[in-house]
C-alpha cells in the first residue's frame, strides 16, 4: 500500500493503524521516520523489509510504546494499537496487547530459572495466575527443557523459545519480532517460523517480523512492508511483493534466490517462482548436466597434505553444569588443517564448532585428547604464546574493539610487539579492508558489517597463519553479507588457512572448499561440498539445510548441482539449448 491515509475500511479492520507519522531521534538532523501511513489487519503475518538504516527497528518500536515514551524526540502523527493511542497511553498498556521479542532475543532473559522468566511478565502485572501462565506460554512455544533450568544452561535455541514464551505469556494480540532466525541454525530457524504460524492460525496472533531471509518471507508471510530512508515504499501481498526483483534490489533487498534465477532467465514477464515448489513447475525438465562455459571454476592451488597447520587427536572436552556435573560438548575429534584450505564448520545449536575454534586457540585445554598448532602442544602452552599463529575473530564483533578508533584497535598488537613500520602496514590493512575513511570512527559505533569488516582487519593485523571465525555473517542483512564474503576472499590473503563455524549454508556453499559436520561432539563427516548438499539424509541429521538454488538443482537432478543463482541459470540456458540443438538436428534427420 502506498502511503496514504488508511481507508475507512481499513480503519474498521486494522489491529494497527499509522497516520502520517515522522519521528526524529534526539541530537539528529534528519527524521528516522517521515510521513509514514500503514494499517495491518488483525490476523495478518507481515514481514518488514529494507536494507540498513531503512528504519524497519524503529518503526515496530513505535507499535509498542518504546516509541515515544521510552525513546524521546521529535513525535508527529498518530499510532493506535488495537484501539489505544500509543501517545496516550503507557508502555506497560500497551505491552498487554503487544509482545516483542527483540533481535538480541538474550537480554529479554532476567530471572534465574525457566519458569521464573516465563512467568515474569504476569508476576509484574499482580497475576495471582502468573505460575500457570508462565506454564502455559512454555507449553506454547515448546520448550524442551525443566522449569526448574538455569537460563545460562540453555542452548541458543532453547533462550530463543524462553523469550518468546515471556514475549506470549500476557496473551498479546500482536506479536512482533526482529529478526527470528539470526542467530540460529536452519533447523531451529524452521521451527520458529512454524511455531509463529501456529501461533497467528490457531490463537490470532497478528504476527509482524523484521527480515532478511525472503526465502522464509515466501513460505510464511502473507504481507510485505517495504522501507527506505524512513519511509514506506509499499505494502504488498507476499507473491506480488518478492516478484519486485529490480526495486527490491535496489533497495539491497535480495527476493528468494529461485525468484532471482527465473528474472535472470526470463525477466519481469509473467509470474515469478517465490517457493521452491512454485519453482519446481516453473523450470519444468530440463538437461542440466551441461555446464556453461561460466562454470568452469579454476584448478584450486595445490594443498600440502604432509604439513597440516592444525592437529586435533581424539580431542574431548565437556563443560561443568551447576548441579557439579559435566556435558559433553566434543567427543574424540581428529582433524587435520592444511594450508591453502578453506573450512567450514557446520552443524545444528550445540554441536561443537565454536567449542573446536576455542581449543585451536588454546584458551581451553582438551580433557582428553591433543590439539597441536603448527607443532605446538596446546596443553603445554598458553594461549598468549599462540596468539601470533592463530586469531579468533569472535561471533559479537564489538568484542574486539579495545580502543576508541579503529586506527588503534588495528595497530594495537602490532604497536605493543614493536614492530617496525607498523604504520604503514596498518595504512595497507585499512585500504585492502575499506576502512580508510573510517579508522578514526569508534568500532563500537559502526553498523553491523563495518563492525565485521573491522574485526576481520584486527585479526590480520598480526599476519598469523590460521584465522579463525565465527559466525562472520551473522544477523547482517543480505547486501552487507555479500560485502562481507567478499572480505573473506582479502583475508586469504594474509594468512595460510581460514576456518569459520558459520549457520549459513548460502556463504558455505559459495566460499568453502572444504566442509566438516559436527552434531553432538562429533564430527560425523568431512568432504566437500557436493558430498555435503548431495546427501539429504546427512543434511536432516545435523539439522542443516541447502541453501535454495542447490536444493533446486538437487531436485532437478543437475549434476553437479548449482551453488549460486548465476550457475543456475547458465546451466539452464546451456542444458535448452543442447536440446533445442538436439531436436533440430533429429528433425534434419528425419526429413
Amino acid at each position: 500500500m502506498r502511503a496514504g491515509k488508511a481507508s475507512a475500511m481499513d480503519e474498521q479492520q486494522a489491529v494497527i493503524r499509522i497516520d502520517d507519522l515522522t519521528f526524529t531521534y534526539p541530537g539528529a538532523e534528519e527524521p528516522a521516520l517521515r510521513n509514514v501511513s500503514l494499517s495491518i489487519d488483525k490476523g495478518d503475518f507481515v514481514a518488514i523489509i529494507g536494507g540498513n538504516g531503512s528504519a524497519k527497528s524503529t518503526l515496530c518500536k513505535t507499535m509498542n510504546g518504546l516509541i515515544p515514551h521510552f525513546y524521546t524526540g521529535d513525535y508527529a502523527g498518530e499510532v493506535t494499537i488495537a484501539g489505544l493511542r500509543t501517545d496516550e497511553h503507557s508502555v506497560s498498556e500497551l505491552s498487554r496487547h503487544v509482545g516483542y521479542v527483540y533481535q538480541d532475543f538474550e537480554n529479554q532473559l532476567v530471572r534465574p530459572t525457566v519458569l521464573d522468566d516465563a512467568s515474569f511478565a504476569p508476576l509484574n502485572y499482580g497475576m495471582r495466575n502468573y505460575k500457570e501462565r508462565g506454564m502455559q506460554a512454555l507449553a506454547m512455544v515448546g520448550l524442551d527443557a525443566s522449569p526448574r533450568e538455569f537460563i545460562w544452561q540453555l542452548s541458543g535455541g532453547q533462550k530463543h523459545l524462553l523469550a518468546l514464551a515471556g514475549a506470549v505469556s500476557l496473551g498479546p494480540d500482536i506479536l512482533i519480532v526482529d529478526e527470528p532466525i539470526a542467530q540460529l541454525d536452519p533447523c531451529h530457524a524452521r521451527e520458529i517460523y512454524e511455531l509463529l504460524r501456529r501461533f497467528n492460525e490457531q490463537h490470532g496472533m497478528t504476527i509482524i517480523v523484521i527480515e532478511h531471509h525472503t526465502e522464509f518471507i515466501a513460505d510464511y508471510c502473507e504481507h510485505v512492508v517495504l522501507m527506505a530512508g524512513g519511509r514506506l515504499v509499499w505494502k504488498k501481498p507476499v507473491h506480488e511483493a518478492l516478484n519486485q526483483v529490480g526495486e527490491l534490489l535496489c533497495h539491497d533487498v535480495f527476493p528468494p534466490q529461485v525468484t532471482q534465477a527465473a528474472h535472470r532467465m526470463h525477466g519481469s514477464h509473467g509470474r515469478l517462482p517465490v517457493t521452491l515448489e512454485e519453482a519446481e513447475q516453473y523450470f519444468g525438465p530440463v538437461n542440466g548436466s551441461v555446464p556453461a562455459a561460466a562454470d568452469v571454476l579454476a584448478v584450486p592451488e595445490l594443498i600440502r597434505r604432509d604439513q597440516p597447520v592444525v592437529t586435533t587427536e581424539a580431542a574431548s572436552f565437556s563443560y561443568k553444569t551447576v548441579e557439579r556435573g559435566k556435558k559433553p560438548v566434543l567427543r574424540e575429534v581428529s582433524l587435520s588443517f592444511y594450508p591453502g584450505e578453506q573450512v567450514a564448520l557446520v552443524g545444528n545449536n550445540g554441536a561443537g564448532k565454536s567449542s573446536l575454534l576455542r581449543l585451536i586457540t588454546g584458551v581451553t585445554k582438551p580433557e582428553s585428547g591433543s590439539v597441536h598448532v603448527k607443532g605446538i602442544d596446546t596443553r603445554r602452552t598458553s594461549p598468549e604464546s599462540l596468539a601470533d599463529l592463530v586469531t579468533y575473530i569472535y561471533q559479537n564483533p564489538e568484542d574486539m574493539f579495545i580502543e576508541d578508533s579503529i586506527r588503534k584497535d588495528v595497530e594495537f598488537f602490532l604497536k605493543a610487539r614493536k614492530v617496525v613500520g607498523y604504520q604503514e602496514k596498518v595504512d595497507r590493512i585499512l585500504s585492502s579492508f575499506n576502512l580508510t575513511g573510517l579508522q578514526e570512527r569508534d568500532g563500537r559505533l559502526l553498523s553491523g558489517g563495518q563492525q565485521r569488516r573491522a574485526s576481520l582487519a584486527i585479526g590480520v593485523a598480526m599476519d598469523p597463519s590460521i584465522i579463525l571465525l565465527d559466525e562472520p555473517t551473522a544477523s547482517l542483512d543480505i547486501a552487507t553479507r555479500k560485502d562481507i564474503v567478499s572480505m573473506l576472499a582479502e583475508v586469504r590473503r594474509h594468512v595460510d588457512t581460514v576456518i569459520i563455524a558459520t549457520h549459513d549454508m548460502q556463504l558455505v556453499a559459495e566460499w568453502a572448499s572444504r566442509i566438516i559436520v559436527m552434531h553432538e561432539g562429533q564430527v560425523i563427516h568431512d568432504g566437500t561440498r557436493e558430498s555435503v548438499f548431495g546427501d539429504p539424509y546427512l543434511l536432516a541429521q545435523a539439522g542443516l539445510t541447502a541453501p535454495q538454488i542447490v536444493e533446486l538443482s538437487r531436485r532437478m537432478g543437475m549434476q553437479p548441482l548449482c551453488y549460486t543463482v548465476e550457475e543456475f541459470a547458465a546451466r539452464c540456458r546451456a542444458g535448452r539449448e543442447e536440446e533445442v540443438a538436439r531436436n533440430g538436428a533429429g528433425a534434419q534427420a528425419i526429413g
